[in-house]
């Protein structure tokens, strides 16, 4: 009797010695983040459009979630059907790599980079236009446009998406 009392005993201290590390452990093992409510990404998405339409440039623009999942998708009347895919590219890019497209693309059109390759891995798409949205810190989204004339234009209206939220991802 008095045995297993103390095996009871020595195996409660042993539980309650490990307890501590478990809950260390266990926050360690997660963690939380913030995303881009829809709600904003379509307020992005319509801001870097309208400055795209101001200069009469038709484009589609993606806004993801920090891990290049599309939230949003607008297309004007009359861009191509290639923008699609290539803004949700660009979104899915800057929010995988962290940096805007253009930064990239500068790296990977280096012959002999060591970041040549991936510009043929599937969905990846390197020119302007991609740029992470970050705020307090971290990753919140991407946002992705397509149509304009160059990758600098795209990346033009781009920044215009971002600007528009600035606000709203202040925290």
């Amino acid at each position: 009797m008095n045995t297993i009392r103390n095996t009871t005993l020595a195996a409660a201290f042993a539980l309650a010695a490990t307890m501590p590390l478990s809950a260390q452990a266990a926050e360690a093992a997660t963690w939380s983040q913030k995303i881009i409510t829809p709600e904003v990404a379509l307020k992005a998405a319509l801001a870097a459009k309208d400055a795209c339409q101001k200069q009469n440039w038709q484009v589609t623009v993606a806004v993801t979630d920090p891990s290049g999942l599309p939230l949003v998708l607008l297309r004007d009347r009359y861009a191509g059907w290639h923008t699609v895919d290539a803004a949700i590219g660009k979104a899915r890019t800057a929010a995988s790599w962290r940096e805007s497209t253009t930064s990239i693309a500068e790296r990977a059109m280096k012959p002999g980079s060591a970041d040549e390759a991936i510009v043929h891995l599937p969905g990846v798409v390197v020119i302007g236009g991609g740029m992470p949205i970050d705020a307090g810190g971290q990753r919140v989204g991407a946002i992705g446009v397509s149509g304009a004339p160059n990758g600098d234009n795209n990346d033009t209206c781009a920044k215009a998406g971002i600007a528009a939220i600035d606000g709203d991802l202040a925290f």
